[in-house]
């Protein structure tokens, strides 16, 4: 009994440590072999380049030379077809892949086939919504399930959809603003909006009456009277400049005033990146911010809770979760940032990962 006891704490562990994997990296080496970089651990999955790869957290898609789909996932690669997909997108928790016009996903291991005659879909980390032109109807697919959306037999897509990673908004065939939030349909407004933006839980978006609202983890906030001149939203974090000219965040449902000044600033999954008005670099992240350098660099790449950027210096530098790190400054061929985790080139075909301040 005890022993039993204990394989199953054993496999407990195990079982929540891989849900909280590491993201993932791939690459191909020097010998044209395909190397995923998984967990501190690289391993070989394919021996000639693929025609084409994708990166998601937990899954790597990929149509191999011979275009065969196949999809890295926990440390092994299947199989799914051979030449019948033309098309395939991932998020963090989904592939989702067209063969001719039939849409499938594949959710941590398990394929289900959504329609047999898709012409539009758009992809979230947990949420799929698509226009099954079968039944001339939109659709989502949320934790497993499909939910039917909009069935007004218009038989033309929707104008405007956006999705993110758990969310979907759009105005419907009846020009009212609708939510997908959680397997719920939230009837928002009762008129369609005229510009919006979504991530993670969050929509901000004007109403017909151009008041600026954001809807946050279910509850809705008129947040400024007048619309903003300019406006991004990320997973639970908005940024925007006020009628009045302030630069404003929103986070944990409250509007933090940054300053009377019109920056440029970008906004990607939990972070703002903006230019201060003395044009330093700096960076909002989970309510707190960041000066990391004294100028505004020219290329800024952001995911998830980093922040890649090449300074002045020639310095390969990379932001994580509040921890700053110089990874190289030799002459790189090329760096790449996937989630969290930092991929370059020293030279033909030969790669360094960088995950947390350890490189591999």
């Amino acid at each position: 009994m005890r022993l039993k006891q204990a394989a199953l704490l054993v496999f407990a562990l195990v079982y929540t440590i891989y849900s909280y994997a590491q993201p993932l990296s791939v690459f191909v080496n020097m010998q044209n072999q395909v190397m995923v970089w998984d967990n501190g651990f690289i391993r070989k999955v394919d021996y000639l380049p693929p025609q084409e790869m994708k990166t998601g957290r937990i899954a790597i898609p990929y149509l191999d030379n011979s275009r065969s789909f196949k999809i890295y996932y926990k440390g092994g690669v299947r199989t799914i077809n051979s030449g019948f997909t033309n098309e395939f997108q991932v998020s963090d928790n989904l592939v989702a892949f067209l063969n001719n016009k039939s849409l499938n996903v594949f959710d941590k291991g398990n394929i289900k086939n959504l329609s047999s005659f898709c012409s539009q879909y758009f992809l979230g980390d947990s949420v799929i919504m698509f226009f099954d032109g079968i039944r001339n109807e939109y659709k989502a697919y949320y934790n497993g399930q499909v939910y039917p959306i909009e069935n007004f037999l218009a038989g033309n897509p929707l104008d405007v959809v956006k999705v993110s990673d758990n969310i979907a908004a759009y105005d419907n065939y009846a020009n009212q603003f609708r939510l997908f939030y959680q397997g719920n349909i939230i009837q928002q407004e009762e008129y369609a909006v005229s510009s919006f933006e979504i991530g993670r839980n969050t929509v901000a978006y004007v109403d017909i009456n151009r008041q600026f609202k954001i809807f946050h983890n279910g509850d809705s906030y008129v947040v400024e009277d007048f619309p903003p001149s300019a406006f991004q939203a990320g997973d639970n974090v908005v940024a925007y400049v006020s009628n009045d000219g302030y630069f404003k965040v929103f986070y944990a449902d409250s509007v933090r005033s940054i300053g009377f000044f019109t920056p440029d600033f970008k906004v990607t999954d939990n972070m703002v990146a903006y230019r201060d008005p003395s044009g330093y670099f700096k960076l909002f992240y989970k309510g707190e911010i960041y000066t990391l350098e004294s100028y505004y660099p020219d290329k800024i790449v952001m995911q998830y809770n980093s922040v890649a950027y090449v300074n002045r210096t020639n310095t390969l530098r990379l932001f994580t979760e509040g921890e700053t790190y110089d990874v190289t400054n030799i002459d790189l061929e090329s760096w790449e940032l996937s989630y969290d985790v930092l991929k370059y080139q020293i030279g033909k075909n030969m790669f360094r990962i960088y995950y947390k301040g350890i490189e591999y």
